[in-house]
């Protein structure tokens, strides 16, 4: 009795001992390996393994001790429910076998002891040792009071990982609120979206579909991960598949993979998906995809990317709403501008020229005659400028809201370090001019006034550019003309331009002398 007593007392204190070990911490993986190490010594077991469950019993974690890579790459999974386990596996009694065998592959073993870990009337694992030597009662007694502890500490470690990664998840969110609230392009946000997705969820590939059309099929526009060169464009259809049915019923999924989704060419393994509201008026889906043979997405990892995905919607719904309403903001000051340049200025102006016009007619002289009749006209194009700029302040935000400013720019650079008199002349509403056709009369305006430089040798040059109906670009001077040697290579390019946008091009030669471009296109 004495020498049973001790014997009870010991294994007691080694219980007690491992209890301690693997409760000290609360990462899940470190706690897994401190349990199975603790139990195998515990009872001198050869080998242990300890494998985490999910609700429908799939295995969704492993440890093991006393057991190579080698033959750990052999043994393949852990048990899943069928052949000599099968019994084991679907319940929760303790099992003793006192001679094992030795499954093809598996390390040589003849007694087996397996127990679940159970907390609040849930199955969290299972805790499977061997050994060459039988296990006895008591040793079963020992293992299943350590397994009642490490299912508690096994509990606490997956409460406490689900609870860093909540935080890692409102982090990723803080980030991408602050990224659209400073103003970052929405497209760059959706790849940070896709990429801290796959960062915090350990999946391969991250992709956003989004609508190619109303009713149509989804595009995936972003990807983060190796696959994004041939994820990147993929088209998926809304009938049958995965992301049409989050779509449609707004309820995330956990798939086995997404092969009808994506289609073949890629080695896709489980998958959620989410939808992601982008815009008030579309909504696409967030597919999260991990490597084959992975486990697939829990309960919990499906809720906490259906909520980030749901912030980050909100972030980027609360960022549209802001520049919608900067840009009003813009559009009313726009037309406050406008209207004060109108009601005020050019009447002003008109004002001013038609003094000037009443002084010319009463003037004796004739050189005052000819220099307040140039004044006249110069007003008159001062006033076409700002009617001009008037078009432009009215117009939507676009390609051809910047023409204007390019096109000045373009002169003013080209004849900064020129002494010629320039005049600039610009009429029409530019915001109709498409981004491509803007890039060519901005090019075009640059190398006309180039050449005049380098060949006309001329005192002044007149720049116009006109829309009404065409794009009309005409560059005159008062110089000696463009040698045919330049008209033969330096305005092919201008040649080619017209002829790309269906457009034409000539070069005149007034009768007063100098040399007169035209370049005109029509405009959509």
């Amino acid at each position: 009795m004495p020498e049973d007593a001790a014997s009870g007392r010991d294994r007691m204190d080694a219980l007690l001992a491992a209890v301690l070990a693997f409760s000290a911490g609360l990462e899940l993986e470190t706690t897994l390996h401190r349990i199975v190490t603790a139990a195998a010594d515990l009872v001198d077991a050869r080998y242990g393994a300890l494998a985490l469950l999910d609700d429908d019993g799939r295995t969704t974690g492993l440890a093991v001790t006393g057991v190579d890579d080698a033959t750990g790459g052999r043994i393949g999974p852990p048990p899943a429910g069928h052949e000599l386990l099968g019994a084991f596996v679907t319940g929760r009694d303790p099992v003793r076998l006192a001679d094992l065998g030795s499954p093809p592959g598996n390390p040589s073993t003849r007694s087996f002891l397996g127990v679940p870990l159970v907390v609040r009337g849930a199955v969290l694992g299972r805790l499977y040792l061997g050994g060459e030597h039988p296990f006895t009662a008591a040793d079963e007694r020992a293992i299943v009071a350590l397994a009642a502890a490490a299912g508690i500490a096994v509990d606490n470690a997956r409460l406490y990982g689900e609870t860093r990664s909540r935080q890692r998840w409102l982090e990723a969110t803080g980030e991408i609120s602050a990224e659209l609230l400073g103003g970052a392009d929405v497209h760059e946000v959706l790849r940070l979206i896709a990429s801290r997705t796959a960062g915090l969820t350990g999946a391969q590939d991250v992709l956003i579909a989004l609508p190619a059309e109303p009713g149509g099929v989804l595009v995936v526009t972003v990807c983060a991960g190796p696959d994004a060169d041939v994820l990147t464009g993929r088209r998926i259809p809304l009938g049958g598949s995965t992301s049409g049915a989050v779509l449609d019923d707004h309820v995330p999924r956990s798939v086995p993979s997404l092969a009808f989704d994506l289609g073949h060419g890629v080695d896709l393994g489980p998958a959620l998906a989410v939808r992601l509201r982008s815009t008030e008026s579309s909504s696409g889906v967030l597919l999260a995809i991990r490597p084959r043979g992975a486990p697939l997405f829990e309960e919990h990892e499906l809720q906490i990317v259906s909520a980030f995905a749901d912030q980050a919607a909100l972030a980027l719904r609360d960022a549209e709403s802001q520049a919608a309403r900067r840009e009003l903001d813009v559009m009313v000051d726009r037309d406050r501008i406008a209207r004060d340049l109108h009601d005020q200025v050019i009447q002003r102006l008109f004002a001013v020229g038609l003094s000037i016009e009443g002084t010319r007619r009463r003037s004796g002289s004739a050189a005052v005659t000819v220099r307040l009749a140039r004044h006249i006209d110069q007003l008159q194009d001062v006033i076409e400028e700002i009617r001009g700029a008037i078009f432009d302040l009215h117009a939507e935000p676009g390609a051809g809201r910047g023409l204007r400013a390019r096109l000045q720019n373009a002169v003013i650079d080209t004849t900064a370090d020129s002494a010629i008199r320039t005049t600039v002349r610009l009429a029409g509403s530019f915001d109709r001019v498409p981004a491509g056709l803007a890039e060519h009369a901005e090019a075009v305006v640059r190398e006309a006034v180039t050449n005049v430089l380098r060949h006309a040798r001329a005192d002044e040059l007149a720049v116009t550019v006109s829309l009404d109906g065409d794009l009309l670009v005409e560059v005159s001077d008062t110089g000696i003309g463009m040698p045919e040697a330049a008209v033969r290579s330096g305005l092919r390019n201008l040649e080619r331009r017209a002829a790309e946008a269906g457009g034409s091009f000539r070069v005149e030669r007034p009768a007063g002398g100098g040399t007169r471009l035209m370049w005109t296109v029509p405009v959509p």
